[in-house]
């Protein structure tokens, strides 16, 4: 990967020269200058999806140079690096392979000189077995009877993802009732026992490293609640199971070692969906759906590593959304999905957006100056239509937008679809070209005694506000593995332009280190405090009211 400061390259410069030619261009004027706009700035994938960029304030100048930024930055080679399984996780001196995960091809994928495709094919059967015996009523709980629940704990990476998953594809969901668990706060297992049956529930303790401290203190005490209802620590080997790859720390707390669903630690945690840390998906919708989701997502991969930049969807987004990040100062990005099944959706992009690239310091080790990852947000449908999209409409920051939507509803009802997507495109229309192709209606307040001019400032908009559309046939597995992996490679290729390290996350870590220094203050009332004033305030004041 070359490690360039992106501000120092040619095309930076160039961008910022057509920067001041372009920023008060109007898309107004954009799309009367070029009736073949939507065309010439849309692109499909295999008729599963749509991606329209023609609402945004580029042109094909713009794209060039963005282009050029791209290869001047060696997108190419940090592309086949990631692929080969070179080590880009370079402060933690590890590759980078969950594409490898979901690779359908024959081909090998060797690291360290030896082919891993044997060995994710085995856990990847391990899966299809265990999910099989479950969802067929084979597998049973202590006492005999059929599991019915099947209870995920994990934190981040290993709940956010298999939490988004198979909420987005209920429509292809069996008979087992599923839960998460990721919070520390005691509220969400107080709520899981008031419901589960232990006799016919399963727990999957999902964790890397076998030591995340929400996670492991979760199931320490799923752990003694199950063995004081059944009384016998053998029964265990019927309801808990490990997905990690800390195999012996797995086994200590308990767990049978066929069990344990091995991780590998070049899959990263928000990256992890198509490994073990899928089981809880597989549970919910079966292998074979679970299959699906992989093949959308290789088949995004493919298209990512062999499509010229100039049709690439992955490189497309991740350049228009450095274009407005970088020259506009936007800073943010709303991702809004019209369909209720993707209302985890913005959350989980979230996740894997700012925890990859929520960094301040360059490859080479130095303090950065521009703009790295973006503040992700959003919400789901017609819901933010009556909460932010004031905002975004009339007010005073610029928020590049992408909207998501089927075309054909999982749960069609009269007309309620239609609706729906009158207001999704609707919107990007307002947004694009505000009152432009309207007349302003004529109001006059008695009330008020204002006049027609005054009140039709307030009812005044601007339009030029961008947007991405991606239009999808249908939310299904495959649909959504190609659109997970899109989002996957975007974020990469930032990265890669950025030149910052997309794939370790050491931001995490202090508040992490701190709390266990706090948590013993708290277990101790008589120790002696080292901390700001503030904090020390805070601790004191907690401690005696604990007293009281």
């Amino acid at each position: 990967m070359k490690n360039i400061a992106p501000v120092k390259t040619t095309s930076w410069k160039e961008l910022n020269n057509h920067f001041q030619e372009i920023k008060h261009v109007h898309l107004i004027d954009l799309f009367n200058k070029d009736k073949d706009r939507f065309k010439k700035f849309s692109f499909t994938f295999q008729n599963k999806l749509l991606l329209d960029i023609s609402k945004n304030r580029i042109t094909h100048t713009t794209v060039q140079l963005l282009l050029n930024l791209a290869n001047e930055m060696n997108l190419s080679t940090a592309i086949q690096a990631m692929f080969s399984g070179s080590n880009i996780n370079f402060t933690e001196k590890r590759p980078v392979l969950h594409t490898a995960l979901r690779n359908k091809s024959n081909n090998q994928i060797i690291l360290n000189g030896f082919d891993i495709m044997p060995e994710i094919k085995f856990v990847l059967d391990k899966i299809q077995s265990f999910s099989e015996q479950v969802i067929s009523g084979k597998w049973k709980g202590y006492s005999g009877k059929k599991i019915t629940t099947v209870v995920n704990v994990g934190i981040g990476g290993s709940d956010l993802g298999p939490k988004m998953v198979t909420d987005a594809l209920k429509p292809y969901k069996n008979h087992l009732n599923m839960y998460f668990i990721s919070n520390i706060d005691s509220t969400e297992l107080f709520q899981l026992f008031k419901i589960i049956n232990f006799e016919t529930t399963i727990f999957l303790i999902s964790s890397k490293t076998f030591t995340t401290q929400e996670t492991m203190i979760n199931a320490k005490t799923i752990k003694r609640y199950f063995l004081k209802k059944v009384g016998n620590i053998e029964y265990m080997d019927q309801h808990f199971f490990a997905v990690t790859m800390a195999f012996r720390k797995a086994e200590n707390f308990g767990i049978l070692k066929s069990n344990v669903f091995r991780l590998w630690d070049w899959v990263g945690g928000r990256y992890s969906i198509w490994s073990a840390m899928g089981l809880s998906i597989a549970l919910s919708i079966g292998f074979k759906n679970f299959s699906q989701l992989l093949s959308g997502a290789y088949d995004m991969d493919v298209h990512f590593q062999q499509t010229n930049f100039g049709s690439n969807m992955p490189v497309l987004l991740a350049l228009i959304g450095i274009w407005y990040n970088n020259f506009f100062n936007t800073e943010t990005e709303a991702i809004l999905p019209y369909d209720q099944y993707l209302h985890r959706l913005p959350e989980y992009i979230q996740q894997s957006n700012m925890e990859s690239n929520g960094k301040n310091i360059d490859r080479n080790g130095n303090q950065v100056s521009w703009q790295t990852g973006p503040i992700i947000w959003g919400t789901v449908g017609t819901n933010g239509q009556h909460s932010f999209y004031q905002l975004m409409h009339q007010g005073t920051k610029l928020i590049p937008c992408d909207f998501i939507a089927p075309i054909v509803s999982q749960n069609p009802i009269y007309n309620h679809h239609e609706i729906l997507l009158s207001n999704f495109f609707a919107q990007t229309h307002a947004l694009a070209f505000g009152n432009f192709f309207y007349k302003q209606d004529n109001i006059i307040s008695s009330k008020y005694n204002m006049k027609n001019q005054y009140i039709e400032k307030f009812k005044f908009f601007e339009g030029n506000r961008p947007s991405n559309t991606l239009l999808f046939h249908k939310i299904d597995p495959y649909s959504l593995g190609l659109l997970i992996a899109l989002y996957e490679h975007k974020i990469f290729t930032q990265g890669v332009i950025f030149n910052i390290f997309s794939f370790d996350q050491w931001g995490v870590e202090l508040g992490k280190q701190i709390s266990q220094s706090i948590y013993s203050d708290l277990s101790n009332k008589n120790s002696i405090l080292n901390y700001d004033d503030s904090t020390l305030g805070l601790i004191n004041y907690y401690n005696k009211s604990t007293l009281c």
